[in-house]
Order: structure tokens, then sequence, then C-alpha cells
């Protein structure tokens, strides 16, 4: 349970490192409303699966941990390397946890940092720790809302300058 809170924390301090690193991206936006129907889409998206994520994490680690607390959550029982074989136990969740592991480990990464750089976002890696601390899903739907955050940024400058 301990390793749960801990992944918790970690993911609140990426979000907020995120964030500060990029002011201009979670500025105010000059005109129209605060947060887009797709922002929000996107953030509701993924604060449900952080929070499905941690509700059957925290069923894994009830079943599977040793009793009294503390246990070693790297290896034996209730830890990571258990809940990763588990993610192979059989055909159907082998063909997911596959699709999972190349999706969260080589194609979000190297998409998120090259269209980071791409765009201007600050510190675009620190997105891959979502992966680690909240979940794929967390990290993919706030890289969009980001994107369309800047997005609507852009549009709300363009929108000041044909005024003047």
């Amino acid at each position: 349970m301990v390793s749960l809170v801990v992944h918790l924390v970690l993911g609140f301090a990426v979000l907020a490192v995120i964030v500060k690193t990029n002011p201009t991206i979670f500025a105010r936006v000059a005109s129209g409303p605060q947060v887009s129907k797709l922002e929000l889409f996107y953030y509701v998206a993924g604060i449900a699966s952080v929070v499905l994520g941690y509700y059957f994490n925290n069923q894994y680690v009830a079943e599977y941990a040793p009793p009294g607390g503390l246990h070693n959550f790297v290896w034996g029982p209730g830890s990571w390397t258990e809940f990763i074989v588990l993610g192979y136990d059989n055909p159907a969740a082998s063909s997911a946890s596959q699709d999972y592991t190349i999706m969260s480990l080589l194609l979000f990464p190297v998409w998120s940092i090259v269209d980071g750089r791409r765009r201007g976002i600050r510190h675009a890696w620190l997105y891959c720790g979502f992966i680690l601390f909240a979940s794929s899903a967390f990290a993919w739907a706030f890289y969009l809302a980001t994107i369309e955050r800047q997005h609507r940024h852009q549009r709300s400058t363009v929108e000041v300058d044909s005024l003047t």
C-alpha cells in the first residue's frame, strides 16, 4: 500500500513540474473558456484511468501482498515483478500486456519527446513519468490536453492580433 501512495505523490510531483516549466501553455487563455470541451474530455478520461487503475492496483496489493503492510514492492509477493508476470498469465492478458508495453515504453516516449520539441513543450519527457506513476492513458490524455491548450493559446493570439 505504501508503494501506491508513493506512486500517487510522485505522479502529482511530475504534474507540478510540467505545469511549472510550461507557464505559457498553462496560463489563462486570453479569450474563450479557460478549459475547452476537448481539454475537459482529455482530463476526465485521464483522471478516470488513474482512479480505475489505483482501484485495481489496490485490490492487487491487498490480495497478493503478504499480510503486515510493508513488503518488497520490487520483487516477491505483491510486487511490480509479480504484477508484470501476472499480466502475461494467459494468451488474452499477454496480448493486451504486450500492446500496452510497446505503447507505453516505446511509442509514447519517442512520440512525446519528438513532438514536444517540435511544439516547444519544455521537458516533454516528463510525461513518461505518468506511465510509471499514474497510467499510460493519463500520460496520453494529459499530453493531448496540453497540445489542445497550446493550440487554444495560439488561436487566441491570432484573434487578438487580427483585432488590432
